[in-house]
C-alpha cells in the first residue's frame, strides 16, 4: 500500500472518528460557546420547520395574490416582534458570553410556537370560515 494510501485510509478514519464526538457535543456541552453554539443550531431546525411550514401554506394559497401578501405582512410584523421579544429578554445579559445562547434559545421557543400555529392552519376543516388556507383537497 502506498503511503498517500495509508495517509487517506487514516483521515478518513480520524473524520469518521470525530463525527461522532460532534454530534454528542449538543447532548452535554461543556462550555459557553458550545452552549452557544448548539442553540443556534437549535433555532436553526426551528426556522428551517417554520419555513417548511410557510412555504405550505404559500402553495396553497396559489394565486390568490392579496391573501399572499396578507400572510407576508403577518408573518415579517411576527419576525419582528419575536426579534424585538427576544432582544427585551436577554436584555439583563446584553455583552455577555450567555447572550447568544439566551437569545437563540428565545428565538426558538417563539419559532416552534409559530410553527405550529401555522400548522393550525394546514389542518382546517373543510368550510372552517376562521381559516385563510384552503385545504390540501
Amino acid at each position: 500500500m502506498t503511503s498517500s494510501r495509508k495517509l487517506l485510509i487514516l483521515s478518513v478514519v480520524a473524520l469518521c472518528g470525530t463525527l461522532p464526538a460532534v454530534a454528542d457535543e449538543c447532548a452535554d456541552p461543556q462550555d459557553q460557546a458550545t452552549m452557544n453554539a448548539c442553540a443556534g443550531k437549535e433555532f436553526d431546525a426551528a426556522d428551517k420547520a417554520l419555513n417548511a411550514a410557510y412555504r405550505e401554506i404559500v402553495g396553497r394559497i396559489g394565486d390568490d395574490h392579496e391573501t399572499k401578501a396578507s400572510l407576508t405582512a403577518a408573518q415579517r410584523a411576527w419576525i419582528a416582534f419575536r426579534d424585538g421579544e427576544c432582544a427585551f429578554q436577554a436584555k439583563s445579559v446584553e455583552g455577555g458570553s450567555i447572550y447568544p445562547l439566551i437569545v437563540a434559545g428565545c428565538k426558538t421557543t417563539l419559532t416552534e410556537a409559530r410553527t405550529q400555529q401555522l400548522k393550525t392552519y394546514l389542518d382546517c376543516e373543510e368550510g372552517d370560515m376562521n381559516c385563510p388556507v384552503p385545504s390540501a383537497d
